[in-house]
């Protein structure tokens, strides 16, 4: 290779960038936590992550053995992502996460997750988005493709999974359920590990119970 040729391929190789495929549910405080580690990931490893989303009302639909307050929750849930998905369609895709953020900061971090409709609300005026996106909190019109979007996710892990979901590289993982979120090169080396391990083609599951909540900062 030539002189020229080898300095166009490091230049190639340098500016490479792999993409994170992540998909959560706005309700869900364990995927919040693990979007705020993929964020950090992005500072220092060589990733750009797309941002999609899941419904944990739509993964538990038909299973009636689940408790009642959970099946309101999930009753709740079925709002805010219904409005990311209206924004997404009808705005682009690049709304998702600006739009997710402002929504996720105030129903986790914020303790606002009974304010649902004053949330939406304050959400898209923060972002710039129309007012009247929040008409979509209550409407099946875009329900679609927001299952569309869910069963992008499924299908690459399985149905005995919850939120978040990310893909990367050709192998996809739910989780990692983690708090708090790692910072820095402590969220870079997590990363490593998980792409490590669910690189692996008969790696299925690492758990122990959790000790403790959501710790947001």
């Amino acid at each position: 290779m030539s002189t020229a040729a080898q300095a166009a391929s490091d230049s190639a190789d340098a500016t490479h960038t792999d993409v994170a495929d992540f998909w959560f549910d706005p309700a869900c405080p364990w995927a919040w936590m693990t979007s705020r580690w993929i964020t950090e990931v992005e500072k220092v490893r060589d990733i750009s992550v797309r941002w999609h989303i899941m419904s944990l009302s739509v993964l538990n639909e038909g299973r009636d053995e689940l408790p009642e307050e959970y099946k309101a929750m999930l009753t709740k849930a079925w709002g805010p992502v219904r409005v990311i998905n209206a924004a997404r369609v009808l705005h682009g895709e690049e709304w998702v996460k600006p739009l997710y953020d402002a929504i996720g900061t105030r129903f986790h971090p914020g303790g606002r997750g009974d304010d649902r409709h004053e949330v939406l609300v304050e959400a898209l005026a923060e972002v710039g988005l129309p007012a009247d996106l929040i008409r979509f909190e209550d409407s099946d019109e875009h329900d679609e493709s927001l299952r569309a979007s869910h069963a992008a996710a499924i299908s690459r892990v399985g149905e005995d999974v919850g939120t978040p979901v990310v893909a990367f590289n050709g192998t996809a993982f739910f989780g990692p359920v983690i708090t708090p979120a790692p910072k820095g090169e402590e969220a870079g080396k997590l990363w490593d590990g998980v792409v490590a391990v669910a690189a692996y083609p008969g790696f299925y599951e690492i758990k122990r119970t959790r000790s403790q909540g959501p710790i947001f900062d």
